[in-house]
């Protein structure tokens, strides 16, 4: 028996910016007992849960089924733990797998070293049993292994969610360095969309922010383009309990209002791309989209603004930035009377260039970014 059958605990990789609203997430989806630590939050969930978690959460980055847990201060003692473990539980010599490790404070301190110690040990374990071991993919492996070592304690768990759940599968193209979809879908929480007020991006780019705010008043899962899941893997995977659990959330998935949520974007390419991605998505037609410069719009009166704005690292020019950036602030503050605007801030700097006195701010970092969420209330 597995720590994770023992004890029915889990690990979801999160943000660290983010914590708060993914654990109150996990716990709307069923979690109990839930515990934030380093790197993510520790909960207890039953099969149901499980399923649900990884099929519905925005927030999430992976879910983790611990395995085995034990003291480990050399390669050795982790090549031969790895050895121990009935790997034909999970996989089959005709499977692939690949290791994602993280390793602090401890002895072994070489992340890429310890992943393949415990390849190793896979693969020989898998020879010594059957004569043939499987194959290793880094890129799209059957089976996601994860090893993490901290204080000379490591944790080998399997990747229920069999890759990162923030790859949607939405986005078939996109801009320079679009953002990330489980920060997208934070921001859209903060916002607490409710369907009761219209949304507009006015920097769309390919689309991210819509796309989470589709799938967010929809209520369609954040996982529905997904193929297959890790936990499909583990030895006491319920398919029936799966297929009634999928079937369930589906038939939650409400029609989007015509209306209710725009977007647009200077740039032509930009707006075909975000139309591209967004309709790949249900009631994604529903989403008007346009190619304009934002400060040719009529701008949204008693509405919700959330954008995120181009920042250095992705245009250089720093003198059209700042201007950018004041032609925001003027147009919330001329365009958009009545509403509320969260604007993402990849560099902080340009919080000062907007003009207008923020109700919070809330970090939020992405892609090596410090950034800052930042809500302003449009009187």
């Amino acid at each position: 028996m597995y720590d994770y059958q023992r004890n029915s605990r889990f690990f979801a990789q999160t943000a660290d910016d983010i914590k708060e609203v993914a654990a109150q997430e996990l716990s709307e989806l069923g979690a109990t007992d839930i515990r934030p630590e380093y790197g993510g939050i520790y909960f207890h969930a039953g099969k149901e849960a499980l399923y649900r978690i990884n099929y519905f959460s925005r927030l999430a980055s992976r879910i983790l089924a611990p395995l085995i847990s034990f003291n480990c201060r050399t390669a050795d003692d982790l090549y031969n733990k790895a050895r121990e473990v009935h790997w034909s539980d999970f996989i089959s010599p005709e499977n692939t797998f690949a290791v994602f490790s993280n390793v602090s404070n401890s002895m072994i301190n070489n992340s890429h070293y310890a992943s393949l110690r415990l390849k190793d040990g896979i693969a020989d374990s898998f020879r010594e049993k059957c004569g043939k071991r499987p194959g290793v993919d880094s890129r799209s492996p059957d089976i996601w292994l994860n090893l993490h070592i901290r204080n000379d304690k490591a944790v080998m768990s399997l990747d229920t969610s069999g890759g990162s759940l923030h790859r949607r599968g939405y986005r078939k193209d996109a801009v320079a360095a679009p953002m990330q979809e489980t920060v997208a879908a934070a921001i859209v929480r903060y916002a607490e969309l409710d369907g009761t007020v219209p949304l507009y991006d006015p920097m769309c780019g390919s689309g991210t922010i819509l796309c989470e705010a589709l799938m967010h008043y929809c209520k369609i899962p954040s996982s529905i383009l997904r193929a297959r899941f890790g936990f499909e893997f583990l030895p006491d995977y319920d398919a029936p309990l799966w297929a009634a659990v999928r079937q369930g959330l589906d038939r939650q998935i409400r029609e989007l209002p015509e209306g209710l949520i725009t977007g647009s974007d200077a740039s032509p390419e930009a707006v075909r791309i975000a139309k591209t991605n967004i309709q790949i998505l249900p009631y994604g037609e529903r989403v008007n989209l346009h190619a304009f410069d934002f400060r040719e719009s009529g701008g949204l009166e008693k509405g919700v603004i959330i954008t995120n704005p181009p920042y250095g690292i992705r245009t250089g020019d720093r003198q059209e930035l700042d201007l950018l950036y004041k032609s925001m602030g003027d147009f919330l503050k001329q365009k958009c009377k009545g509403s509320t605007a969260y604007i993402y801030f990849g560099e902080r700097e340009f919080i000062k260039k907007i003009g207008l006195k923020p109700a919070w701010k809330k970090p939020l970092k992405t892609g090596g970014l410090d950034g800052r969420l930042v809500k302003y209330e449009l009187f």
